[in-house]
């Protein structure tokens, strides 16, 4: 039997600009940070554009940044941003 999770998803910077602020979702488990991506580019435009492979892009996990090997659980909150330059 397939457990459910419900996580919370947020984007930062230019992802925000293109999907919004954030959404909760229900998924699979289980499930990691990767695979989430994986899933919503497999959505299509916005998703598939601003979350691409191609892109470099960071994760953090309950707000520590986290590889796409990170697996998730119910409640986690996910955030998605692109690398930070400073100057």
């Amino acid at each position: 039997m397939t457990m459910q999770i419900q996580i919370q998803i947020r984007y930062f910077a230019s992802l925000r600009e293109s999907l919004g602020t954030g959404e909760a979702v229900t998924l699979d488990a289980p499930l990691t940070v990767g695979q989430l991506r994986d899933q919503l580019i497999a959505r299509g435009e916005p998703y598939a554009g601003a979350l691409a492979r191609g892109r470099a892009l960071r994760a953090a996990l309950d707000q520590t940044m986290c590889a796409e090997s990170a697996e998730l659980t119910s409640g986690a909150e996910v955030a998605f941003f692109p690398p930070v330059t400073g100057g």
